[in-house]
């Protein structure tokens, strides 16, 4: 198993984003999460929950905090970076944090932690494994020609840009 390290360095920005979990929950902007993103010794994106802000559940603090650090990065990647979170990132920040491609994530409470306090995401992690048709918000695949021909167009795109 890999050592990484976690000395002064790490902690300084782990407490920063602790406390951007305490800024946005007393704020009322959303839940206890806060969330940096560092790219050497510079923080270049930060937030905290912002759902009830602004009404967005996708503003969760390590999706603001990714969006905010590529922007300042003119980059939809995060080479080279790390990100700090108050808590162990959930199933849609952790897809967000594989598409951004991050070094590594440091967080300081569990998810079991988050559960105990009614942020409970043990029933998406189940509901990857059912049947689309079975899941608790059904999933129904209605086949399209037209949507493969986008498809079909975009292998074709000779200035197409992976992610």
């Amino acid at each position: 198993m890999t050592k990484y390290p976690f000395g002064e360095r790490e902690k300084k920005f782990l407490a920063y984003a602790v406390s951007l979990s305490a800024k946005g929950m007393n704020s009322g902007a959303g839940g206890p999460f806060g969330s940096i993103v560092v790219k050497g010794d510079e923080i270049i994106g930060e937030g905290y929950n912002e759902v009830l802000l602004t009404n967005d559940p996708t503003a969760h603090a390590e999706v603001v905090a990714i969006r905010k650090a590529c922007q300042h990065l003119g980059s939809f990647q995060l080479t080279g970076c790390e990100i700090y979170t108050s808590c162990e990132p959930c199933p849609m920040c952790m897809g967000a944090i594989y598409w951004a491609r991050p070094e590594r994530v440091y967080f300081a409470n569990k998810k079991e932690d988050a559960a105990a306090i009614q942020f409970d995401d043990s029933f998406i992690y189940r509901e990857l494994n059912v049947p689309l048709a079975d899941r608790k918000i059904p999933f129904i695949a209605c086949p399209s020609e037209e949507a493969l021909r986008v498809f079909g167009d975009w292998m074709q795109k000779e200035d197409r840009k992976l992610y």
